[in-house]
């Protein structure tokens, strides 16, 4: 019976307890953990509301920060991570968490005390999609420049939160109210240093609630325009010709050089002038929404007006 007594002992070595063990391995050491070493940290999750049971899958940026400041009085970043729940080995101290979701963001002092805390960080954000349209067809968005500010009390653009909002994303906000501006660009395009900026421009007040997804759709109502100074009705475009439109007050929309320039135009009553050696000569037309169309200044009809030291032309 003694000669199996080494071969139970090791069966029952695992349930015996360190002493068994301790039979077996007389020499064996456990390591303790260096002082140096973190042996707490921070789990990170975070929530649009207080009330959501589930947390965000995504979109977050992490920051962790030293909360004790720097002589220049700034804070040392100590981490960082996108993830959607990251994980930080952290030493000992206190820090100052800082969470990014889109525009909306939340900051938490947070203690480090050998332990692993979970932290869950509460945004009182919700989601703004926006959808400019032209008729029935959604305008893209690289033809659209789109502002969203923050308004006070007689300012609806008293703060800028974000000027290139890209139409048909969902944009991350803080809950609050919002004034949105939308303004309709050339599909022509700028040149180098232009504006190409129309005069059809959009604006809409609403407000985002924390949790939810809200959709504005914005309505433009303008048409593409196409200028040319003829010598007779239908006749060909004559170059080297400048151009300004003008509001029936007299206000300048756009100026323009070249046989057939195009540009878009809100829906409404305007005056086109056409320069050409040295005679002005104009012509005035309407913008009907979404019905594209060529005006024409014909040179040779109606009366026309001088250029300045020019002589007045004849009819």
């Amino acid at each position: 019976m003694n000669r199996f007594a080494p071969l139970l002992l090791a069966l029952l070595a695992p349930l015996l307890g360190p002493s068994a063990s301790a039979q077996t391995a007389p020499h064996a050491h456990v390591q303790k953990p260096s002082s140096d070493v973190p042996t707490g940290g921070l789990r990170l999750s975070a929530a649009l509301t207080a009330s959501e049971t589930t947390n965000l899958k995504g979109g977050l940026h992490w920051r962790v920060f030293e909360e004790q400041p720097e002589t220049d009085g700034s804070h040392k970043l100590v981490a960082e991570s996108q993830e959607a729940t990251p994980g930080f080995l952290l030493p000992d101290g206190a820090y100052v968490v800082h969470a990014a979701y889109g525009l909306a963001g939340a900051t938490k002092r947070v203690v480090v005390d050998g332990r692993f805390a979970h932290e869950r960080m509460i945004l009182n954000a919700g989601g703004l999609r926006l959808v400019d349209k032209l008729g029935d067809a959604t305008i893209p968005p690289n033809r659209l420049s789109i502002s969203i500010y923050v308004p006070e009390r007689n300012n609806s653009e008293a703060k800028l939160v974000l000027a290139n909002a890209r139409g048909g994303d969902v944009i991350s906000l803080p809950e609050g109210p919002y004034h949105i501006v939308a303004t309709l660009l050339d599909t022509s395009g700028a040149a180098a240093g232009e504006n190409n900026a129309t005069n059809s421009v959009v604006t809409t007040d609403l407000r985002v609630p924390a949790g939810k997804l809200i959709e504005a759709t914005l309505r433009h109502r303008a048409a593409t325009i196409t200028l040319k100074l003829v010598n007779a009705a239908g006749g060909e475009a004559l170059a080297n010709t400048s151009f300004s439109v003008l509001t029936p007050g007299g206000d300048v929309i756009r100026e323009l050089i070249g046989a057939f320039p195009s540009l878009v135009l809100a829906e409404g009553e305007y005056v086109a002038i056409a320069r050409h050696d040295g005679k002005t000569y104009q012509n005035s037309f309407k913008v009907v929404s979404t019905k594209d169309s060529d005006v024409e200044v014909v040179a040779g009809k109606g009366p026309t007006k001088p250029d300045a030291g020019e002589p007045q032309a004849t009819p």
